[in-house]
């Protein structure tokens, strides 16, 4: 049994993990209720640094929640608009990879519906904000918590304790604190993994994003600035060890198979790394005073390139359900005011990983009678562009109970 002790620091709101969810739920909620609850944020890696050479695909609804907060203004500059995308269907070595389905990158006139931005720094730019917006930051982890009548008690790692209404879990896909509190997730492998890395190219992408279905899994190149690209490469698990484990001048020539050289010479310009891919969905998103965020919460495989923006559409329906309680001077923690978030985010959170599975499980297969029927049905779509609007704004975020950050709104 964990027991206050003198030096118990008091909170209102202990949030676990530095990373995208849990800054971005921070300065949001450090905006929405001013200096009138305290706020922090616990992870040892604001300790060592932010080292991420991966890049992300910010939708136009994740943007906007990144405008709404003041972060959008430090990193524009640094990010790539996504202006149209084309979608492929072929087997590795086809000479030819006809285009299926083109969209226009615009939600509306002048508006992309999505930014490339590499990692490190739009979270340095979060970690800046937070100081500025004096949300507390401690270094270290969250080792273990109790339930009290009205609070959590927590141990942090470095031996501290807090006391805290209320405790979010943004602490990623292995979360020990989802896993302490007994919460259960359901899901799968995929027997995938995703290679993920940098390329320099010689001629520009003008903005394009391309995605080829191979059989074993989509090849996206997503556009970056400076004649750059992001390549999400998805193989099977054995097939990418084996090319994880060749030489440069191997893995080169592996990749050039798959990228092509409409853009010219390619170099590797970042280093390589795989993750493996899965399914997975916690069954609860909320217990007593804790709630999951991100990552912690789902994750979904990476073909239609929703999982960080998943993560912010949590935080911003998590950020408004309690402002909207504070302001009323309800217990910001309080079970309606959780169950509220739950509600919010269970159904859009299964129906985009039912989606994602979907399409991996049509798509990544050597399959010719699959290959026929999902080239018909991508044509009939290429040729209706009111439903491609759909898909795009759907991709953007901007579809169904949108929350007010998402909309470019102050809370």
């Amino acid at each position: 049994m964990m027991e206050q002790r003198d030096d118990t620091e008091k909170l209102d709101i202990l949030i676990a993990g530095a990373g995208f969810a849990g800054l971005a739920l921070a300065i949001a909620l450090r905006q929405g209720l001013g200096t009138a609850l305290s706020i922090a944020v616990a992870d040892p890696a604001l300790e060592r640094g932010v080292i991420d050479a991966r890049a992300s695909a910010i939708a136009a609804a994740a943007r906007h929640l990144f405008e709404a907060i003041g972060v959008w203004d430090r990193v524009a500059a640094l990010s790539e608009p996504i202006l149209d995308m084309v979608v492929t269907d072929s087997k590795l070595d086809d000479a030819i990879r006809p285009v299926f389905l083109s969209f226009a990158g615009e939600v509306a006139p002048g508006e992309p519906f999505a930014h490339m931005i590499e990692n490190e720094p739009l979270v340095n730019a979060l970690l800046d904000k937070a100081r500025a917006d004096r949300v507390t930051l401690i270094p270290a982890a969250v080792a273990n918590f109790a339930r009290a009548s009205s609070e959590m008690l927590v141990q942090l790692a470095d031996g501290s304790r807090v006391a805290t209404r209320l405790l979010v879990a943004a602490d990623g896909a292995r979360s020990h604190i989802r896993e302490l509190a007994g919460i259960q997730c359901y899901g799968w492998s995929y027997g995938q993994s995703a290679i993920v890395t940098t390329v320099a190219h010689e001629r520009d992408h003008h903005g394009r994003a391309e995605e080829h279905f191979l059989p074993s899994g989509p090849f996206a190149i997503l556009p970056l600035r400076n004649r750059r690209s992001s390549v999400v490469w998805t193989e099977r698990t054995a097939e990418s060890e084996r090319i994880m484990m060749l030489d440069d001048p191997g893995f080169h020539a592996e990749l050039e198979k798959r990228f092509g050289l409409r853009f010219g010479e390619i170099t590797l310009a970042g280093p390589r790394r795989a993750y493996p891919l899965g399914f997975s969905v916690a069954r609860a998103f909320v217990a007593d005073r804790l709630a999951l965020v991100g990552d912690a919460a789902h994750m979904i495989h990476p073909i239609a390139g929703q999982g960080l923006n998943m993560g912010l559409r949590d935080v911003a329906a998590l950020a408004e359900a309690i402002v909207d309680a504070a302001r009323l001077g309800l217990d910001p923690a309080g079970s309606d005011v959780l169950e509220r978030y739950q509600r919010w985010r269970r159904f859009d959170t299964m129906a985009m990983g039912v989606a994602t599975d979907g399409l991996n499980r049509l798509f990544s297969n050597h399959s010719d009678a699959l290959r026929l029927v999902r080239d018909i049905g991508l044509g009939m779509v290429d040729r209706l562009p009111a439903l491609k609007h759909v898909f795009i704004r759907e991709a953007a975020g901007l579809v169904g109970e949108v929350p007010k950050l998402l909309k470019g709104e102050a809370l």
